[in-house]
């Protein structure tokens, strides 16, 4: 038995199953979460998603209503967890990856897990593990999952629709280099499916709130540092700057890669104070330009080579220096 036939009768078999991602959610964790979820009713079993965040704002138009949150529902989140028999694990690759109030539910519970992920050095916590980092996304890998467990006749609009809003976001529109042949022949069969690509495309970037403009403007006009010697961009902005832009969750998901836009530029970091921290958002081009180590070295986090997160507990004029004083350990000269 391969192991998407064994997962598919680790679904078959269970009566409480439950969907989890990481915090700070994505096109690519949203995605993945809710095509599984539609997939797993459609042969017939129920399954409750427990998210540690809410969806974000702009990606209202998806329906996760039935969601559970952790930070708005604990209760039900904790009790959701207890009485599971299985758990996917979707888009991350060790548990504190769910934060911290999730990731002791997640360790406590008894019951077989699952692993559907993308990244690099996976745990080794879960029973059953799909893991493969050179493919473009956790939802391209849930296609697999239909696919090579035997149920592809079951993919239509309902299930592709999430899950092509995940390849499209996790590639950056197709433009990274973790974009295969093989992602397209993916793109392909959830076209035949029924999926309205031209809708999706729509939906995720015909929403602009005239207040996210704004910051982006004042982002790019009034905060834009280049180290030119380098070519890296560096974006900073405090709390009170996305206060007076009336910031909501998002709002600056698509500002590195504006910065990496830039003619000749390698490398963009953008980072902002949220809830008592920074969040950092690495960008870079080439194999030649990696940024999950720098990431995973000095900030945190990590991720993929070319796109990783990170965060510091640095004041902002102060994590903006770290980063300036590391760049050139990291990066070379033009």
């Amino acid at each position: 038995m391969n192991i998407y036939k064994e997962i598919e009768t680790e679904i078959l078999s269970a009566s409480n199953i439950v969907i989890t991602s990481h915090k700070s959610p994505d096109g690519d964790s949203i995605g993945s979460s809710l095509g599984l979820l539609r997939f797993i009713e459609k042969l017939g079993k129920v399954a409750t998603v427990c998210h540690p965040d809410p969806t974000p704002e702009f990606l209202y138009w998806l329906d996760t209503s039935s969601f559970l949150i952790m930070t708005e529902q604990p209760e039900e989140v904790t009790a959701t967890f207890k009485e599971a028999d299985l758990i996917f694990c979707l888009d991350y690759n060790a548990t504190n990856r769910v934060g911290p109030e999730m990731q002791v539910l997640l360790e406590e519970a008894a019951c077989k897990k699952v692993m559907i992920d993308h990244h690099l050095n996976p745990e080794i916590f879960p029973a059953l593990s799909i893991s493969e980092s050179d493919v473009s996304s956790t939802s391209e890998l849930v296609v697999e999952l239909i696919e090579q467990s035997g149920n592809e006749v079951l993919l239509d609009e309902e299930i592709g629709t999430p899950l092509y809003l995940g390849i499209l976001t996790d590639t950056g529109s197709f433009r990274f280099p973790s974009t295969k042949p093989s992602t397209h022949e993916v793109l392909a069969k959830l076209l035949r499916s029924g999926v309205k690509h031209h809708l999706i495309h729509e939906a995720l970037n015909d929403n602009n709130t005239a207040s996210r403009l704004r910051l982006q403007g004042y982002a790019m006009c009034e905060k834009l540092e280049i180290m030119e010697d380098y070519m890296v961009s560096i974006i900073s902005l405090s709390k009170e700057e996305l206060a007076k832009y009336d910031y909501k969750k998002g709002d600056t998901d698509n500002l590195a890669n504006h910065a990496l836009s830039i003619k000749g530029m390698k490398v963009a970091i953008v980072f902002s104070e949220r809830d008592g921290i920074m969040k950092i958002s690495f960008r870079s081009k080439g194999e030649e330009n990696p940024v999950n180590v720098l990431a995973a070295e000095h900030f945190n986090g990590g991720g993929h080579a070319n796109a990783s997160g990170g965060m510091s507990d640095l004041t902002v004029s102060e994590t903006l220096d770290k980063i300036k004083n590391l760049v050139p350990k990291y990066f070379s000269a033009k």
